[in-house]
């Protein structure tokens, strides 16, 4: 029996946009997500999504990274502001920073990502472009623990967005964008029921294995998508999509 839902405290570091942090504020406000957003902070004061979550009366903090001594200054100035903020789960919802040992070490296995594209595929920057440059037919989402390496972490998740023929990087990141705010939302509902375990690794070094109960853990292809070429036979068929089981 799942245990009942708890309230999460989250803490958001954004660095552009905030989209992804739309998402998480819509959920919460439409009662669809258990949790409540502590703060948003930034490395950059222009952010735009500093504005997003002013706007849904979220606290915001910016903490420039110029100024301190090294890296792990900066992640340990930034990991008090959101422990005083009462943040408990840290979401990267686009910010473009990777993050050292100092700050992980302040939240255990409770730093989450999410990457546009399908884990360990494509890491770091313009992961769209890269997948049009190998010529991928599906590429996709992935939401994952963090580690000190770049997209490396446990993967929690994946979501599948099909490579369109004539897709450019905008028309693939648009595509893309929707399943992210649909998967990071469900993965943190998820977090919320209690799914989420975490066996350790089997030795030093090694990777730590999750287990999330009751759910599936892909999102399918959308099902309205086909695409039929010229001879008039579809290039791929798909079943269920492996929507939210929750």
């Amino acid at each position: 029996m799942l245990a009942p839902m708890s309230t999460l405290d989250l803490g958001v570091l954004i660095s552009g946009r905030g989209t992804n942090l739309q998402s998480i504020l819509d959920a919460v406000s439409a009662g669809e997500l258990d949790a409540r957003v502590r703060l948003v902070a930034s490395n950059r004061p222009g952010a735009a999504g500093l504005e997003r979550a002013r706007r849904a009366g979220v606290p915001t903090e910016v903490v420039p990274s110029r100024g301190f001594a090294d890296r792990q200054a900066f992640d340990a100035a930034l990991a008090r502001v959101l422990q005083d903020a009462g943040a408990r789960w840290i979401v990267l919802a686009g910010f473009m920073r990777i993050l050292s040992g100092t700050f992980l070490a302040a939240f255990p296995h409770r730093v989450l990502n999410i990457h546009p594209a399908l884990c360990p595929a494509f890491p770091g920057v313009d992961a769209q472009a890269q997948a049009l440059a190998h010529g991928v037919r599906v590429t996709g989402c992935t939401v994952h623990l963090v580690d000190e390496g770049v997209d490396t972490g446990p993967i929690l998740a994946q979501a599948l967005v099909p490579v369109l023929q004539g897709d450019s990087r905008e028309s693939l990141a648009a595509r893309l964008l929707v399943r992210e705010h649909e998967l990071l939302v469900t993965v943190l509902r998820w977090i919320a029921q209690d799914r989420l375990r975490l066996e350790p690794p089997a030795a030093p070094g090694g990777r730590a294995r999750v287990l999330l109960r009751g759910v599936f853990p892909v999102l399918g292809l959308d099902p309205s998508w086909r695409e039929v070429p010229a001879g008039g036979r579809a290039g791929l068929s798909h079943g269920p999509t492996g929507r939210d089981r929750v």
